[in-house]
């Protein structure tokens, strides 16, 4: 791949892991703020500023490469984001057992996201001087740790919760 084409979508795709990474701290904060478990909230408030620290490394790296980091994807993302929160659950005025499980699976999700972010920068940073591999291998190996939580958390969750 030549340098010329990686920088034709590198912007692109850095500023979609960006509206992700905004989208996903959103929700770290609700689930640290919500979540009907005290265990669940504890752990993923201590996650939740870690994955701050990754957004803002993610914005570090974006300056550094001069890219723009607003975007159209950004402003879906928030829209999105604010339109699930309206899903019919069958819980009107309370929080469901079920918003529990899935907000977990989110988690894991948005994370799962950020560790292929992070691999695809550590590919490129051979050809692209700005991008420190050390840094972004520090920054996949934190993300497969969150992993490894959010998915603990989660069979715990549903090993727990009643079904009827």
């Amino acid at each position: 791949m030549s340098q010329k084409t990686t920088h034709e979508w590198l912007p692109f795709y850095l500023r979609d892991h960006m509206a992700g990474a905004r989208t996903g701290v959103r929700l770290f904060d609700r689930v640290a703020q919500g979540h009907s478990r005290h265990q669940v909230r504890t752990e993923v408030a201590r996650t939740h500023g870690e994955v701050e620290q990754d957004c803002r490394a993610l914005r570090v790296m974006m300056t550094d490469l001069g890219m723009r980091q607003v975007s159209l994807t950004m402003f879906m993302g928030v829209f999105g984001e604010l339109v699930g929160r309206l899903k019919p659950n069958g819980a009107i005025f309370k929080r469901s057992i079920g918003a529990d499980v899935l907000e977990l699976e989110a988690l894991v999700a948005a994370v799962e996201a950020k560790a292929r972010l992070w691999e695809t920068l550590i590919a490129l940073s051979g050809s692209i001087p700005e991008l420190d591999s050390e840094k972004l291998r520090h920054l996949q190996d934190r993300a497969g740790d969150q992993r490894d939580t959010l998915i603990g958390l989660h069979a715990q969750v549903v090993r727990t919760t009643p079904i009827g």
